[in-house]
């Protein structure tokens, strides 16, 4: 038997096709494997560049919201490297390295250039002053005067330091009238208390500066800064540290002695410094002294160009001393204490601080919200009537204000969504979040008072009571807040929790900055003390958010439903009076429940209206300026 044999040619030819086979499948599976990975990574990127996209769009959106903002920190910058400058070469003055009708001349190219002086000079900081000087020499771009320089002399400045409404209407008027152009500097005493955290590029200028005091000459520190975009000077005292190194502001046995000489030292200053301002702007009885020390010492001493404005933020305030006193900062006493300049009006024996003030300031600013020159002269002026009526044409009655930039919803960053008064769709949403913020059940629908005060003493329980019984008996709720953030918790406040128990009404007491902005957009009535409130500006704020101020009645309030005869009331007296001075809580709350279309018409127009310090309060101190120059 022939056995059989396999031809090895046969067998090679089957492993071949086998291992063929085996590779086309693996090379198969791995481009369907290849494909499949492809269309994951095409998927991957079409998420990706769709979420690129979003972004982009939020980012857009995002730069179109802080347009503004960024308009006004781009603003502050800019006057940051203006006040370097000035201050620079206040310092060169000082130091005797530049003569003072070199630095006068250098100032007011400075302020009036056309030049944008941050690009000339955006490196001040980091040029020695032969640099300066040099670059100084060569800037000769100067152009036609078309702003004031205004140096105010005060006591108190926001955000440094603060007791009453002065602190805030020094710094929203300075500020608004740099917007508008003018150059403001202002000068402070460097209190031991002051906020100097607020202060850019706080600096002590190396030199002696002296000023006059009770018959010698006395050494003091000078240091300069910029706060909010305004050139700020501190002055202070080495021989008399403890003036200003006191724990209060206000208060003291010697506060005339106190701020004589820091006004004194003021004016000092400004002539050692070369600087020749269009005005010297003063505030209250405090440095009403800068009156006669100007016209009678410093008139003559380079600052012939300059006027005096004083400016009264409280009539009641008026600072009664020996007249021997006067002569602690140079002055004759025998000269002035007399009936016409400053001898007081009922106590002959004793000269009046403000009284001399309004006598030698060549125009006088009364902050006054509602009233009238006329009705401030025969009821609120406080045993100065003679001495207002005597110089009436000379008195200019201004509201106060707010700082828009901080209180407008539009571009308010406590809020959990803006609106305007074309579109009050967010306020519904912020009502909302303060329900659920203090714990009040939800809904846009219910009635929500806020109720703001700066003193437990500030509220009556009887009245209290029935503010409450008048909101919660159409299903309305309450918010009390002490927003006052002068002072802290206060304790007082637990006796009405106690003595008022309601589900609807809630007490915030202690201030929160936050919470206080949610309380005026969330709130669809604000209940005030007064439309007169120059210090925490509520039925302004109010208005602002499309909150109706109510001011609540008492027997003490004499000046509601009064007919003031005299036309020369503000814009914002005016407004008040025709809508709300006379409308009572209940009267609001029935309006707002029964005519819900035409209440919110009324809240668009009320936030349509300007009442901050850029509008009315600004005009008027600019006019009044202007009608300085042509005195």
């Amino acid at each position: 038997m022939t056995e059989e044999i396999v031809q090895p040619s046969n067998l090679e030819a089957e492993g071949k096709h086998a291992d063929i086979w085996w590779l086309f499948k693996e090379a198969q599976q791995n481009i369907l494997y290849l494909n499949k990975q492809r269309l994951l990574v095409i998927e991957e990127l079409e998420k990706a560049n769709s979420e690129k996209q979003l972004l982009l769009g939020q980012i857009e959106q995002f730069q179109l919201a802080n347009q503004a903002v960024d308009g006004r920190s781009n603003g502050t910058d800019r006057l940051s490297i203006l006040w370097e400058l000035l201050h620079r070469i206040d310092s060169m003055v000082l130091t005797r390295k530049v003569n003072i009708e070199e630095a006068s001349h250098w100032r007011r190219l400075i302020v009036d250039s056309k030049v944008s002086i941050a690009d000339v000079f955006s490196d001040v900081l980091d040029q020695r002053d032969s640099e300066l000087l040099e670059k100084l020499r060569h800037f000769a771009d100067g152009s036609k005067r078309n702003g004031f320089h205004i140096v105010q002399i005060c006591t108190e400045m926001e955000p440094l330091v603060y007791v009453g409404s002065l602190a805030s209407y020094v710094t929203g008027l300075s500020c608004a009238l740099q917007r508008k152009g003018h150059i403001v500097e202002v000068i402070l005493p460097k209190y031991a208390s002051l906020n100097l955290a607020e202060v850019q590029g706080l600096r002590e200028i190396g030199a002696e500066f002296y000023s006059y005091y009770n018959g010698q000459l006395h050494g003091n520190r000078i240091w300069t800064g910029i706060v909010c975009g305004i050139g700020v000077t501190l002055i202070e005292p080495i021989f008399f540290s403890s003036f200003f190194s006191r724990e209060k502001i206000y208060g003291y046995s010697d506060d005339f002695e106190r701020f004589a000489y820091f006004s004194r030292a003021a004016l000092d200053y400004l002539v050692k410094a070369g600087k020749k301002p269009d005005v010297l702007h003063i505030h209250n009885w405090q440095t009403s002294i800068v009156g006669p020390l100007f016209w009678d010492i410093f008139v003559k001493q380079g600052l012939e160009g300059a006027k005096i404005l004083l400016t009264c933020h409280d009539l009641n305030s008026q600072c009664l001393e020996q007249p021997d006193k006067l002569a602690l900062s140079g002055l004759e006493p025998a000269r002035l204490h007399r009936p016409d300049r400053f001898q007081d009006n009922a106590r002959a024996s004793l000269v009046n601080l403000l009284k001399g003030g309004i006598v030698f300031s060549n125009k006088v600013v009364i902050i006054s919200s509602m009233h009238s020159k006329g009705r401030i002269i025969r009821n609120f002026s406080y045993g100065l009537e003679p001495t207002l009526a005597t110089h009436k044409d000379k008195l200019l009655i201004a509201p106060s204000g707010f700082d828009n930039s901080t209180w407008d919803p539009f571009q308010d960053k406590f809020l959990p969504e803006n609106y305007s008064a074309d579109d009050l769709e967010g306020k519904a949403a912020c009502k909302v979040a303060l329900q659920q913020h203090v714990g009040l059940p939800q809904d846009a629908s219910i009635a929500l008072v806020g109720w703001i005060y700066q003193e437990v003493s500030d509220i009556d329980l009887k009245t209290l009571k029935t503010v409450v019984q008048s909101i919660t008996h159409g299903g309305g709720q309450l918010i009390l807040a002490r927003i006052d953030k002068m002072t802290n918790q206060d304790g007082a406040s637990e006796s009405f929790i106690k003595d008022l128990k309601d589900e609807n009404v809630r007490f915030i007491d202690g201030y929160d900055e936050a919470l206080s902005h949610l309380i005026f957009a969330g709130s669809d009535i604000i209940l005030c003390q007064s439309f007169e409130d120059p210090t925490l500006q509520v039925p302004m704020k109010a208005l602002k958010y499309g909150a109706a101020p109510v001011v609540l009645s008492s027997s003490n309030d004499r000046s509601r439903h009064v007919v003031d005869p005299d036309h020369d009331i503000s814009e914002y007296s005016q407004f008040i009076k025709s809508t709300f001075e006379n409308i009572s809580l209940k009267q609001a709350l029935d309006e707002m429940r029964s005519n819900p279309f035409k209440w919110k018409r009324k809240m668009a127009d009320a936030m349509d209206k300007d009442f901050s310090w850029d509008a009315e309060t600004c005009d008027i101190h600019i006019s009044a300026y202007a009608a300085l120059k042509n005195l």
